[in-house]
């Protein structure tokens, strides 16, 4: 999320751990389902970290594997998906899960995808995520909701980095944690507590600092 899109009146979810963990159930019973042989799970990171050690418990794969993308066009974030830290798992012949928490626009899947494809040769690759946007122009092949009317996503592991997003965009933001709630409702639709709106204020205040 970038400052920008977070001015406007953005819808988003929030979404507990407790949701997580069913939907990353619910992927888990997709690919037992398939049948699929899965020999490695590779997560996409940031946001595939979680989900991706979820179905690797849940499924029983130890065999995990990772490596990140950011979006970037110079300094500022963009569409753009980029590979910062490449994958460096063998993965010739190997049955691969790849995971990412969202699929949103489709670009991560299609730049991770061909960058897979660049370390070796793979048997097959599968792709999953907990929430697949209707808009995207990539369809994992398991999710575990679809999100038909877009909004943002922030999950459990994101809520104090995006929560300090949707503050900084306020602003000059406001002191008072019980007004911020608020207009995180009017704004965006989500009401975090008000211990996870005084964290993203921390952290707000810590990155001003270092500026």
């Amino acid at each position: 999320m970038t400052s920008d899109t977070a001015k406007n009146n953005m819808p988003c979810e929030l979404v507990t751990w407790d949701q997580v963990n069913s939907f990353a159930r619910r992927l888990a019973k997709q690919v037992r389902a398939a049948g699929i042989e899965i020999d490695m799970i590779v997560a996409i990171g940031r946001g595939g970290y979680m989900p991706a050690r979820l179905l690797s418990d849940l499924l029983g794969i130890m065999n995990l594997a990772s490596f990140k993308i950011e979006h970037y066009r110079g300094s500022h974030k963009s569409a753009e998906a980029v590979i910062k830290y490449p994958l460096v798992a063998e993965v010739n012949q190997q049955n691969i899960l790849l995971v990412d928490d969202v699929s949103d626009s489709g670009d991560t899947f299609t730049v991770a995808i061909d960058h897979i494809r660049s370390k070796g040769t793979p048997q097959n690759i599968h792709t999953a995520v907990l929430h697949h946007k209707s808009v995207s122009r990539y369809e994992p092949d398991y999710f575990a909701q679809e999100v038909k009317q877009w909004r943002w996503i922030i999950y459990p592991w994101a809520v104090t980095e995006d929560l300090s997003v949707l503050i900084g965009a306020m602003g000059p933001e406001p002191v008072d944690v019980t007004l911020i709630q608020k207009k995180l409702f009017e704004k965006h639709g989500i009401e975090p507590s008000l211990q996870q709106i005084q964290v993203a204020l921390t952290l707000i205040t810590e990155q001003q600092l270092s500026e």
